[in-house]
């Protein structure tokens, strides 16, 4: 992981920027733990997150929705007894920018 994305803030994302293609999304991956998985249309990244049991879950939970708060940007979360699956898009580009790899960078420093 590289720190200077982890440093980074997001900007406001109101529209009006092309997503990434899918060999941008490729290049930026390799600056986040590579759990992160790119989807087959390059659309989002996801991680599983695995939790011994359900409070830890939902301090994980918890500590991304803080990320989230503090950064604007939200991705959508599957929580389950044991694991959380995090899921960054850009939903008003329909794909990926900058701020999906500035907050997957933070997670991966929890």
């Amino acid at each position: 992981m590289t720190a200077a994305l982890a440093d980074r803030r997001c900007g406001p994302c109101g529209g009006g920027v092309l997503p990434y293609t899918r060999e941008q999304a490729l290049a930026a991956l390799k600056q986040i733990d590579p759990v992160w998985q790119l989807s087959e249309d390059g659309r989002y990244i996801e991680r599983l997150f695995r939790c011994k049991d359900y409070y830890r879950v939902m301090s994980l939970v918890n500590a991304i929705a803080h990320i989230a708060h503090s950064e604007d940007h939200h991705p959508d979360l599957k929580v389950s007894y044991q694991s959380c699956l995090v899921r960054y898009t850009t939903h008003e580009i329909k794909g990926l920018s900058d701020n999906d790899f500035i907050c997957a960078a933070k997670i991966d420093r929890l």
